[in-house]
C-alpha cells in the first residue's frame, strides 16, 4: 500500500494567476447570482382580486367598498378597444399588405401576390386603411421630428401643421437634437456658428431656390434651416399670381387648401410656367426634292426652330424661325422689341397643367386678318420642374368672323425649357 501511495503524484502548488483567475470567476458568479435574485425578486403590482362571494352565516350584512389604486401608465389613454376581434383582424390585414409591398420593392413577386391575395382576403378595404394610417404616421413623425429639433427656426412659424415629404420625413428623423456646422478641419473655427439661426433665414432671403438647395446639402443643420417656410413663401407669393393661377384664387389660398401652408412643398408641386429662360422646340420634317435622274430620289431634311418666352405680366412671344437662325443667335436679341418673320406676340394663361396662349399676331402687321391659338400641356419631366411643353392644339382664328382652323401637328415636336441667366 506505502508502494502504490508512493505513486500517486503530488499536487503541484497553487500559482499567483491561477489563485487570481479563480478570485475572478468566483466574483463573476456572486455577482450573476445576484442579478438573478433582483430580477426575481421584482413582481409587477397585483390587480384587484375578484373572488367568489361565501353566503353569509348570518342575516345581518355588512357593505364594503374596496378602493384599488392601480399603477399609473398599464393602460394607455389611446388603447383601442377590440370588439369582436375586428381590430385584431384588420391589423393582422394591415400586416401582411406591408409584408406584400415590401417584397414586391424586393422583386419577389410571387411571395407578393401570395401576401396581397392574403390581405384582400381578410379585409378587402385594406389598401385604403393603409393609406390612411401611413398618412396620419407621417404627419405625426414630422410634426415630432421638428419639435426635437430645438431650433426657433423650425419653431417660428405655426399658423397650420406643415407635413414634409416622406423621403424627407425619414432623413429629418434620424437628426441629432443638437446641431451645428462643423469644419472641414478641426484646427480651423467654424465662423458660421457664431450666426443665430434668424440671421441665417434672413440671408437667405437673397438667394435664388437653386442656391438654397445646394445650401441645404451642406450639413444637417443647413437642411433644417433651409426648410424655414420664409424664403420659400418669398418665392410663392412672386410667382403665382394671374396668369400662373386664375383670377379668383388667391396663393394663401393653394397653400393652405392644398399644402397645409408648407410654401416649399407648394414650390416644388405646384405646376408654374418658367420665367427665367426659353422654351425651345426642335422640328424635322422631309420635302421630296427635284433629280434630274429618273432613277434617283431626293428627299431634303428640313429644321426649324419653335421659342416661345412668356412673362409675368401675362405677354408670350413666340418665333418660327428656320436652321439659319441658330438658338444661339436669337436668343440674346430674342425680346418683344424683335421684328422679323415668323415673330408673333400675344397672350397667355395657365390653368392646372395646360397653358392657353389666345391672341397670336404680329406686330409688325397691324391689319392681320388671321390671328394664332395654342393650347400647351405642360410637364415636369425627366430632370428639372415644369420644362416640358407638349402640343394640345394649334388654331388659326379668323380676326373678322371668329372662325377656327386646326393645324396638323404632326411635324411639331415638344419643347423644352432651357434657363438664360440674362433673362432672370
Amino acid at each position: 500500500t506505502e508502494r502504490r501511495m508512493s505513486n500517486v503524484p503530488e499536487p503541484a502548488p497553487e500559482t499567483d494567476e491561477l489563485k487570481e483567475f479563480r478570485k475572478q470567476w468566483q466574483a463573476e458568479l456572486q455577482q450573476k447570482r445576484q442579478r438573478q435574485q433582483a430580477s426575481s425578486s421584482y413582481a409587477p403590482p397585483a390587480g384587484p382580486s375578484i373572488s367568489t362571494p361565501q353566503a353569509p352565516s348570518s342575516i345581518t350584512t355588512t357593505d364594503t367598498t374596496e378602493h384599488v389604486s392601480l399603477p399609473t401608465g398599464t393602460i394607455a389613454p389611446s388603447a383601442p378597444i377590440i370588439v369582436n376581434g375586428s381590430l385584431r383582424v384588420q391589423n393582422r390585414a394591415l400586416e401582411a399588405y406591408a409584408q406584400a409591398m415590401q417584397c414586391e420593392q424586393a422583386s419577389r413577386l410571387d411571395e407578393a401576390l401570395r401576401l396581397y391575395r392574403t390581405a384582400f382576403r381578410v379585409d378587402p378595404d385594406v389598401d385604403r386603411v393603409y393609406h390612411r394610417t401611413s398618412v396620419s404616421t407621417a404627419v405625426e413623425g414630422a410634426t415630432e421630428a421638428l419639435e426635437a429639433l430645438k431650433l426657433p427656426s423650425a419653431r417660428a412659424y405655426h399658423h397650420a401643421e406643415r407635413p414634409l415629404t416622406a423621403a424627407l420625413l425619414q432623413l429629418v428623423k434620424t437628426f441629432p437634437e443638437e446641431l451645428s456646422f462643423e469644419p472641414e478641419d478641426e484646427r480651423v473655427p467654424c465662423c458660421i456658428n457664431a450666426l443665430p439661426d434668424e440671421l441665417l433665414i434672413h440671408i437667405l432671403d437673397y438667394l435664388d431656390y437653386c442656391a438654397i438647395e445646394r445650401f441645404a446639402t451642406v450639413n444637417r443643420k443647413a437642411r433644417v434651416v433651409t426648410l424655414d417656410p420664409k424664403a420659400w413663401r418669398t418665392f410663392c407669393t412672386a410667382i403665382y399670381k394671374p396668369p400662373q393661377i386664375p383670377d379668383e384664387e388667391t396663393c394663401g389660398q393653394i397653400v393652405e387648401d392644398v399644402y397645409s401652408f408648407d410654401y416649399r412643398r407648394m414650390w416644388i408641386e405646384q405646376p408654374r410656367v418658367r420665367l427665367d429662360g426659353v422654351y425651345i422646340a426642335v422640328c424635322h420634317y422631309i420635302r421630296p426634292g427635284m433629280s434630274e435622274n429618273a432613277w434617283v430620289n431626293v428627299n431634303h431634311l428640313i429644321t426649324y426652330h419653335r421659342y416661345l418666352r412668356f412673362y409675368s405680366t401675362g405677354q408670350v412671344i413666340s418665333l418660327l424661325a428656320n436652321e439659319e437662325h441658330e438658338p444661339q443667335h436669337v436668343i440674346p436679341m430674342f425680346k418683344p422689341s424683335l421684328r422679323m418673320k415668323g415673330f408673333l406676340i400675344g397672350n397667355w394663361q395657365l390653368t392646372d397643367t395646360t397653358i392657353h396662349i389666345t391672341d397670336l399676331v404680329d406686330p409688325a402687321n397691324t391689319a392681320a386678318k388671321y390671328a394664332f391659338q395654342m393650347r400647351l400641356a405642360l410637364h415636369a419631366r425627366p430632370l428639372g420642374r415644369w420644362n416640358k411643353l407638349d402640343f394640345a392644339g394649334y388654331d388659326s382664328v379668323n380676326v373678322a368672323t371668329g372662325e377656327v382652323a386646326p393645324f396638323a401637328l404632326k411635324n411639331e415636336r415638344p419643347f423644352w425649357f432651357s434657363k438664360v441667366r440674362s433673362y432672370a
